[in-house]
């Protein structure tokens, strides 16, 4: 096998198929928010709306180890065909669910499919483009998170402004069938054929056991009260079979996660540095427009423009990574990532004590760019480390602990922000409260960012030339 990169006149088709395919995931994640009054309003079930979220992070979150490993066996391209047409798939039916319950399910099949696309996408960055190359073009797929997060809630806003909420999801259909021609046309791999034993127990032990933690972990104080039966018994389930997965995958002869995954010290710092990515971005996101609106009483639009900042300072450090990691190499890089975030974090803490959008908004910004310099340098490093055979696996594990660590940072800043406003009268309204609230929740999320740079600092070196040469494709993995 040899690395195959093909013309680069032709990898730009295939870098826009890419994007577009992310931007499905992106978008999706954000467009209902606008418009669940118009759906509630429609078919009904306030009450459980916010499955709609929970059920497809959850779906997309539990399958991305299985469609990685998957990758690596039978090759990237048959696994984002599939996952594009299921996300198809559950688009359409989205647009035709008659009440709730169906719409959670639909959503759902949204998210399985949703769980091939990113990490597929990342490996086949990781396939296609030098090591020089990969931090820009992870660049451009971080630039398309920063456009869907003001894409998404405003198209959601105009389909409910003239209640066409269906449409949030017919609209899927034409961006899934070119993206998946794109793909189908343009990329071309020639894996070897060779016999293979799926560890089908391993996939179905992983699935269900992350999915009841998960569960419990989301709905743990919020649904339920930590210590209620429910939880207690969803969390005990989740944690035995999760014992009964790591019995069985000592014995699988091609273990859907590998246990080398999780053991070589590479790895397992980019995994833990990848998890307090994940902690620290959802606290930001879930709280940084809501404490600019309510201390300074900027309007919502004003206050998501400041979290905006976030997502344009990261593509932006994420393009100049690739320039640092080449000259001083991945840990310097990382770790500069990782000493940006404790600092932009422990100020926005302290902005707290008087709030001003526009200090929030150079925060952000700042904080986006130790997000691109640290995990785009981390990711790009644990990809060079392992050979094509490898790859899918390291990239879903990466972007496996990333989920992860944004569902146990979401329940537990939030756990800790509602203990400070009980703590402080009970009303989130009130600037002080909030102030109190989002200060504590800031204090978390720079204690995230010390954790991350001491992962940072724990990383091992990576010799370059050893990075450059590591990475292996099929010979006919490359742009068509």
């Amino acid at each position: 096998m040899s690395t195959a990169v093909g013309f680069r006149s032709e990898r730009g088709p295939l870098l826009l198929a890419m994007m577009l395919a992310t931007g499905l995931v992106a978008i999706d994640s954000t467009v209902i928010a606008t418009a669940v009054p118009s759906i509630v309003a429609d078919i009904g079930g306030f009450t459980s709306f916010p499955w709609l979220f929970s059920i497809y992070l959850l779906a997309s979150a539990v399958t991305v180890p299985i469609y990685a490993k998957l990758a690596d066996l039978f090759g990237r391209k048959p696994l984002i065909l599939w996952g594009i047409s299921v996300f198809l798939l559950g688009s359409i039916l989205c647009g035709f669910a008659w009440d709730m319950p169906s719409l959670i399910v639909f959503r759902a099949i949204q998210g399985i499919g949703a769980g091939a696309i990113l990490p597929i996408v990342i490996t086949m960055v990781g396939d296609i483009y030098t090591l020089e190359e990969r931090a820009r073009v992870q660049g451009y797929m971080a630039s398309v998170w920063a456009i869907a997060a003001v894409v998404g809630p405003t198209l959601g806003g105009v389909f409910a402004q003239f209640d066409l909420w269906r449409g949030i999801f017919f609209i899927n259909i034409p961006l899934c069938l070119l993206a998946g021609w794109m793909i189908w046309s343009r990329f071309r791999e020639k894996v070897e054929p060779r016999q293979h034993r799926i560890d089908y127990a391993g996939a179905a032990l992983l699935s269900v056991s992350v999915t009841l933690l998960l569960l419990g972990v989301l709905q743990g104080g919020t649904g339920w009260a930590w210590d209620s039966p429910q939880s207690l018994a969803v969390l005990g389930a989740g944690a035995l079979l999760l014992v009964a997965f790591v019995l069985v995958e000592r014995r699988a002869a091609e273990p859907i996660l590998p246990f080398w995954a999780l053991s070589r010290r590479l790895l397992w710092t980019t995994n833990l540095l990848g998890f307090c990515v994940g902690a620290v971005l959802i606290g930001l996101t879930a709280y940084v427009p809501t404490f600019l609106t309510v201390t300074t009483g900027a309007e919502p639009i004003a206050a998501g423009l400041a979290l905006g900042a976030l997502t344009i300072g990261w593509p932006l450090a994420a393009t100049i990574a690739g320039r640092l990691y080449l000259r001083f190499g991945f840990r310097p890089t990382t770790i500069l990532g990782a000493a940006l975030l404790v600092v932009s974090t422990a100020g926005l803490a302290l902005s707290t004590f008087s709030p001003s959008i526009w200090v929030v908004a150079g925060l952000c910004f700042l904080i986006g760019a130790g997000f691109g310099f640290a995990a785009v340098s981390s990711l790009v490093a644990a990809q060079s480390s392992v050979d094509w055979s490898e790859r899918g696996v390291v990239t879903g594990t990466q972007l496996f602990s990333r989920s992860i660590g944004q569902s146990i940072g979401a329940a537990a800043l939030g756990a800790v922000a509602n203990a400070v406003i009980l703590a402080n009268g009970g009303d989130e309204t009130i600037p002080s409260t909030m102030e109190a609230a989002a200060g504590a929740v800031f204090l978390g999320g720079a204690i995230g960012a010390a954790v991350l740079l001491v992962a940072a600092i724990a990383m091992p070196r990576v010799p370059l030339v050893a990075a450059e040469g590591s990475p292996e494709a099929p010979p006919e993995a490359a742009p068509a």
